[in-house]
């Protein structure tokens, strides 16, 4: 049961990323509220309301037709611009800033949602349009059906104008930059706050067993609560070899085990590792960091050249950086004070160079980017750390700037104003 319930929500999360996801859901929804109400209507609420509260029924066939055939019109022109501005967005993300960030503003819930609430009201209004008999008596004619379905409109086209307001705002790289911050500060709070001081025991994994992973795809999720029972059913620990969010090639090595498993055991781990093909931030926060720097990458290319994107993209970096400096390199499940599960995590040296190594090619000649990847680690050397080796990484990289900065500037004014900032931050060049 555990492991239907694990795959279960394993498919909901990798579906619910997806752009149809909500719209379908919500078709749905108005194909059935149509008969809903279509079974009223022959219970009689129309008869009802006529005679109680006759304004609020429409009680003539050729006009009942006439509006919802408007109405549907009408809204399928709605759905196909929104449809249009959805992709004009996704090819400008993709062409400017950088196609990472496709799979986070596919997911927007509230585009989606936004759709779905057009075809809800389509697929309603269809329906009721087919129940209208126009010659007979006002009785069969489901008055108070079609009232819900101007009403629905109306509820449509108010989110045709959030839809347009909210598409404006999400081309904004500012925006783009902010969702992402947001999400992945939200994951490494989590973490931060999940993690245990009692790690330092956990046994040497040398010489434990390896098995391999059956599937290929993006690490994704993985169900601890399920793999702490199986420890404890089996009397076993494990090892989770890839870094979260990597992606896993058929036959590689997975995980280790203490002792030899059967095959039965060995397909229960199997089935609480989730992989998908596609990556999202709030899976895997060092997606955040690549995004980011993608953006200041794409920024500084000769052919956008644009340093304020860069600029504004260094500040994130710069939080998310002092945010993850408070997480240890290790990460371990525990459960009563018992190390279950060990983690392999991108250490901070790792994710630090592979970061720098990037923006330092495309901005090492501009001063004043030099100038605020200085300041930023300036800033982070102050920042407290979990682990003393972070600071080493921090004056490494700064470095390695300030040496291509001096390679690549070639005014001394620009040069002796980047020295200046490296006296603060105590360098030897």
């Amino acid at each position: 049961m555990k492991q239907l319930f694990n795959r279960t929500l394993a498919f909901f999360n990798v579906i619910e990323s997806k752009i149809a996801f909500y719209p379908t859901l919500l078709a749905f929804l108005g194909f059935n509220f149509a008969f809903f109400m279509l079974y009223l209507e022959n219970r009689g609420i129309s008869k009802y309301l006529i005679e109680h509260v006759p304004v609020l029924v429409v009680d003539n066939g050729d006009t009942a037709m006439t509006i919802l055939s408007s109405l549907i019109t009408g809204l399928i022109s709605m759905v196909v611009f929104s449809f249009s501005m959805v992709m004009l967005l996704l090819s400008q993300a993709s062409s400017n800033f950088s196609p990472r960030l496709l799979p986070g503003l596919i997911s927007d819930r509230r585009h989606q949602v936004i759709l779905g609430i057009y075809l809800f009201t389509i697929l309603y209004c269809i329906f009721i349009l087919f129940a209208i008999q126009p010659t007979g008596d006002q009785y069969q004619i489901p008055g108070f059906a079609v009232l819900l379905g101007i009403i629905q409109t109306v509820v449509s086209i108010y989110a045709f104008i959030y839809f347009i307001h909210n598409i404006s705002q999400s081309i904004q790289i500012s925006n783009i930059l902010q969702n992402i911050f947001k999400i992945a500060k939200r994951r490494l709070d989590e973490l931060i706050d999940s993690e245990e001081d009692q790690y330092d025991n956990f046994p040497s994994t040398e010489d434990w067993k390896e098995y391999h992973s059956e599937k290929s795809g993006y690490l994704q999720n993985i169900s601890f609560t399920n793999l702490i029972d199986i420890c404890e059913a089996e009397n076993i620990k494990l090892h989770i070899l890839p870094v979260k969010g990597i992606f896993v090639l058929n036959g590689i090595p997975l995980f280790k085990v203490n002792k030899d498993l059967d095959e039965e055991v060995i397909k229960k781990i199997l089935s609480n590792f989730n992989f998908s093909r596609e990556e999202l931030v709030s899976d895997n926060y060092t997606l955040a960091f690549k995004q980011i720097t993608e953006i200041i990458v794409k920024a500084m290319s000769p052919g956008i050249n644009d340093p304020g994107t860069a600029i504004n993209g260094i500040d994130y970096l710069t939080e998310l950086l002092a945010l993850r400096m408070k997480k240890k390199n290790t990460s371990v499940i525990i459960r009563d004070e018992t190390a279950y599960i060990r983690l392999n995590t991108i250490d901070f040296e790792d994710l630090l160079h592979n970061i720098m190594a990037s923006i330092r090619t495309y901005c090492k000649h501009d001063i004043v980017l030099v100038q605020k990847l200085l300041l930023m680690f300036y800033y982070l050397e102050k920042q407290q750390t979990r682990e003393t080796s972070y600071s080493e990484n921090l004056r490494r990289e700064a470095k390695n700037l300030l040496t291509d900065a001096k390679d690549s500037i070639k005014n001394e004014d620009d040069i002796q104003t980047a020295l200046n900032l490296a006296e603060k931050f105590n360098l030897q060049t």
